[in-house]
């Protein structure tokens, strides 16, 4: 194995950039919180991470920049994520690449590490999950594995902390990896790159493949054309052709370095027999959906009602303290909206993002995508679009992000507009603390079924206005594990945290501005501005003003309708119906200004107008219905 170490950063930089890559659900996230403390949210779930995550951590002695970037199969990936992934690594600012692999799936990793071993930059092979490769029989040479690549190969398990230590030091003992060899009439048109000034192996791949050439004299260009037009391959596609060297070279290394045995039969594969059973699978799924809702709402409710007080206590003392003068009860106010967003949003908050976490983490949750996407299918909505949707049930921006794992536009559009339908964890703060709360945890569940109903309905309608074949689902069903307490407690602090760091501030401006236009008597106008909305779904026209504030975060519209009323008892002021209205109405109206923003990044403004009125239109149609529904029903 070669010793020559990578040093100080390029170009003076520092510190150091070390960049993980990997496959999809290889553990590259688990590991970054791992080195860098937890900073993102690793699921048990591929498609998780869609941009790049930086962290600095003091790794092999030295103080380094840790870059978790997007999984991939390929470095020729056609999807977004993984085009942010390719761009980077070829951009020249990285000194170091940690190739994390699912040591349970190695030959497919190893086709990933011969094309990494193309750029030239010191790595080392991390076979992560090495105890779930034991688990299928298989048994990795380590030390005979190195002597093939070239490089340093550490076994871990990421989730335990295991062999980071180890992981660690190899990363002082980095260095590039052996290429691999081409046909002769590939590898003489790349030498001939090479004399053009073209040093990087894998930038020469990329131009033989027929990648852009911007910024690139023209007699440059030139050349590069006339030596993919002489390659003696041109009537096969070359990408296929390279793309078949690889996976026989992995193959044979695979073969070399890897002795597989019987693995065993363990619980696991138990549980998946009755969880994926083509009947009994959907049965449990319900009972799965109906119990996180279940306790959502019965710890939520639990926890509020140990809150309510103390809060209710605190902002007692502070209304006396401040006493009865104008500026005072403008901070009151302000202060009111903090404590009552606190003590209505984190109750479920809490116990939600908890239970995503395990759903996560046990790897139920992709299983839940493929269950969804087999029904989903009969109503026009299917593919890897189901994964971004899932996503959305934990907050809409990631969700709409996700989507840069589809290659089609038409399809990322599509699951965009669609990802924002999906009630959020803010969306579910709403949901149980007026539905849920006054109307029972049945009720609440039947909303999030009928929430399904509606977006499997409104993937037809736009599918019939954007055709087109939308690709099947290929989804990479990850084992079950036992989640960590630390793990779950991590990423349940990670969500809270930004909740409170974004709603917080939202909800005391918010809550001062409702004071400030009680004083100056604009509350009344503004009210009256949102008629149009308030008189058709049959709701007070108090419920205006908190429904603007609503497009800021979800909860504001549950928290200010709190203060425009003066109670959090809702169910003194409001009727059954007018709590079921305003609810459907803030599940499906304009998205927050976070998912917006994600939106008009990704999609463009003209389609970001697009999703804004047609979310606020679906939502006055399904407000209508609900109180219609409610009139004759309840």
């Amino acid at each position: 194995m070669a010793t020559d170490r990578w040093g100080a950063g390029k170009a003076g930089r520092s510190p150091p950039r070390v960049a993980l890559v990997g496959q999809p659900n290889s553990g590259k996230s688990t590991l970054f919180n791992a080195i860098v403390g937890y900073r993102a949210v690793a699921s048990n779930f591929p498609g998780t991470t869609v941009e790049a995550l930086r962290g600095r951590a003091n790794v092999g002695g030295r103080r380094v920049e840790v870059v978790d970037l997007p999984g991939t199969y390929s470095l020729l990936g056609g999807d977004l994520a993984e085009r942010v992934t390719r761009e980077f690594l070829l951009s020249g600012d990285v000194d170091a690449v940690i190739q994390v692999a699912d040591a349970s799936l190695l030959g497919r990793s190893l086709e990933l590490t011969l094309e990494l071993a193309e750029l030239g930059i010191p790595m080392v092979v991390c076979l992560n999950m090495a105890d779930e490769a034991e688990h299928k029989g298989i048994k990795i040479d380590r030390e005979r594995l190195e002597g093939i690549l070239g490089v340093p190969v550490v076994l871990t398990v990421a989730t335990r902390g295991v062999g980071l230590r180890e992981l660690s030091a190899a990363l002082s003992q980095a260095c590039p990896a052996r290429p691999p060899s081409y046909p002769p009439e590939i590898e003489a048109a790349l030498k001939n790159l090479e004399k053009l000034g073209i040093s990087s192996r894998a930038l020469a791949l990329q131009l033989l493949l027929g990648a852009p050439l911007e910024g690139m004299a023209a007699e440059l260009k030139e050349e590069v054309e006339r030596i993919r037009r002489g390659l003696s391959v041109q009537g096969e596609d070359l990408a296929l052709l390279l793309a078949d060297h690889r996976n026989l070279l992995a193959s044979r290394i695979f073969r070399e370095a890897v002795k597989v045995e019987r693995g065993r039969v363990g619980w696991r594969e138990r549980l998946d027999d009755l969880l994926m059973h083509p009947l009994l699978a959907y049965p449990f799924l319900l009972l799965t959906l109906f119990l996180l809702f279940w306790l959502t709402f019965w710890i939520g409710g639990s926890l509020e009602g140990l809150l309510s007080p103390a809060l209710a206590g605190l902002s007692e003392a502070v209304r006396a303290a401040l006493g009865e003068g104008g500026w005072a009860q403008f901070l009151a106010g302000a202060l009111d909206g903090l404590l009552a967003g606190i003590g209505i949003a984190l109750p479920y908050l809490l116990p939600f993002y908890l239970l995503l976490a395990l759903l996560e983490d046990s790897g139920y949750l992709p299983r839940i995508g493929f269950l969804l996407d087999g029904l989903m299918h009969r109503i026009g909505l299917h593919g890897k679009s189901v994964i971004p949707l899932l996503l959305g049930y934990g907050c809409s921006v990631p969700a709409v992000l996700a989507t840069r794992i589809l290659e089609d536009e038409r399809d990322r559009y599509v699951t965009a507009a669609l990802s924002v339908l999906i009630p959020c964890a803010a969306r579910t703060v709403v949901i149980f603390g007026l539905v849920g709360r006054f109307l029972g945890p049945v009720a609440a569940f039947a909303l999030y079924l009928g929430n399904i109903l509606v977006v499997g309905l409104a993937g037809r309608v736009l599918r019939r206005f954007l055709p087109g074949l939308g690709a099947g689902l290929i989804l990479e069903i990850p084992p079950y594990r036992v989640p960590t307490l630390r793990t779950l407690l991590g990423k349940t602090w990670l969500r809270l945290r930004d909740f409170l760091k974004i709603a917080g501030p939202l909800l005391i401006i918010s809550s001062a501005f409702l004071e400030l236009f009680r004083a100056l008597g604009w509350e009344v106008w503004l009210n009256r501005l949102t008629l149009f909305l308030t008189w058709p779904l049959g709701l007070p026209p108090q419920a205006g003003v908190p429904l603007i504030f609503g497009v800021l975060r979800k909860e504001l519209s549950l928290v200010l309708l709190t203060q425009a009323f003066g109670t959090t008892d809702l169910g003194s002021v409001l009727t059954t119906g007018q709590l079921l209205v305003f609810t459907v109405f803030v599940i499906f109206y304009i998205p927050c200004m976070a998912t917006l923003g994600a939106l008009w990044r990704e999609m463009g403004l003209r389609r970001t107008v697009f999703v804004l009125l047609g979310t606020t239109g679906l939502a006055l149609f399904l407000g209508l219905v609900s109180r219609l529904f409610a009139t004759l029903a309840l």
